[in-house]
């Protein structure tokens, strides 16, 4: 409790700006996630997904259903005529295979993504090559936080 009477959250929610670039988790080139919360008990997590680059991303299926809220930039699947663009919410059904493209002329894509389940990225016929799910974010956020001498208790703080 501070002196007002009012509690303050925890330190360390409070990146200091020194640690602000530290917290973005590279991914593969040019994208990483900032994360928001990783949920074990309920198999959900939620981050900001940064794309700085344009082209085809990554393409995949879900296991269970996805909500998105772009932040900043563009995006779509090539497999539908909708846009995701900033300011919009989108819904991803799980099941459903699709191939996430940022296009030419966006420099950074930046959106909230709330995933249940897992990421299985798939080849183009289909064949799963990589799962990704709540306990392989919080493995590659630990590993780059003791990389990045923020301690791989650093993430500790988003896991609920």
């Amino acid at each position: 409790m501070n002196a007002s009477g009012s509690v303050d959250p925890p330190t360390s929610s409070r990146p200091k700006a020194n640690q602000l670039i530290e917290i973005q988790v590279p991914q593969a080139p040019s994208v990483s996630f900032r994360p928001l919360l990783f949920s074990t008990s309920q198999g959900y997590f939620v981050n900001i997904l940064r794309v700085k680059r344009s082209g085809i991303l990554s393409r995949h299926q879900h296991t269970g259903p996805v909500h998105a809220t772009t932040l900043k930039g563009r995006w779509h699947y090539l497999e539908h005529d909708w846009w995701a663009e900033e300011g919009g919410y989108s819904f991803e059904p799980p099941g459903e295979t699709h191939t996430l493209e940022v296009p030419e002329g966006c420099d950074e894509m930046a959106t909230l993504f709330h995933v249940t389940g897992a990421y299985v990225y798939v080849d183009p016929y289909g064949k799963a090559e990589k799962v990704e799910d709540v306990f392989s974010k919080i493995k590659m956020a630990r590993e780059h936080y003791e990389k990045v001498g923020l301690g791989a208790d650093f993430v500790n703080q988003f896991i609920r």
